[in-house]
């Protein structure tokens, strides 16, 4: 067993299953063990929205833009994309630079609807105007269910912390480590899916206790068992 699964099994151990996307309700947004999400176009639809929405940005502040697209009954991409552009922005100006996702989303809308139900090509989503790495590996993991493991800065602070990269690791190599990592540990691709949508969230969960403000992993649990794993 690696470093890398053996944080997963301790998070895990600790926290419990997350079970993340789609924003189901506006009450209760998780869905812990219970993986047949998204079931629909619709849910894949939102969580490629939120997706979008997050960059740069807590999911606080992009609850309540979900939340304002909501009451709207704007939650599909039939209703944003015949909204008044400045009736989105305003519904989506919590999440920030509403006038950027703005335009993110509606390109996006013709992307998706080029795909006819299809799911996308990592490669394909990183030629759609607003799409980074980050952004198209969630839309890919918790949208469409691919093995594609998402990495955003919590997880580059806490394996940095860890000692297991350094300062000029690029996305991709922390993306490659962890992926390496855990598919040396599991070869079920359906466990490994769930593992690489559980880990992402645990970590997320994680961090906002430990990682959040400087210095970074202070008080950290993981940090006190560093040579054990």
């Amino acid at each position: 067993m690696n470093k890398i699964y053996k944080i997963y099994r301790l998070l895990y151990k600790t926290y419990g299953p997350q079970g993340w996307w789609p924003f189901i309700n506006l009450q209760k947004s998780y869905h812990p063990l219970d993986y047949s999400f998204p079931r629909n176009s619709d849910e894949i639809f939102e969580v490629c929205l939120g997706s979008i929405l997050t960059q740069n940005t807590t999911f606080i502040s992009v609850v309540k833009s979900l939340n304002n697209l909501h009451v709207k009954e704007a939650l599909n991409l039939n209703t944003i994309e015949s909204m008044d552009i400045d009736e989105l922005k305003t519904a989506i100006r919590p999440s920030g630079y509403h006038n950027q996702k703005a335009r993110y989303i509606l390109e996006f809308i013709k992307f998706y609807r080029s795909l006819d139900g299809a799911i996308p090509t990592r490669e394909a989503l990183l030629h759609v105007v607003g799409i980074g790495p980050e952004t198209a590996d969630s839309i890919l993991l918790y949208g469409y269910n691919q093995c594609e493991f998402k990495v955003d800065a919590y997880t580059q602070r806490l394996l940095l912390t860890l000692g297991l990269i350094d300062e000029k690791a690029k996305y991709h190599d922390i993306k490659y480590l962890m992926e390496d990592s855990l598919k040396e540990c599991i070869k079920d691709e359906k466990e490994l899916l769930i593992t690489y949508q559980e880990f992402h969230a645990l970590i997320v969960n994680h961090a906002k206790k430990f990682y959040s403000k400087k210095p970074y992993g202070e008080r950290c649990f993981l940090e006190e068992v560093q040579s054990s794993l």
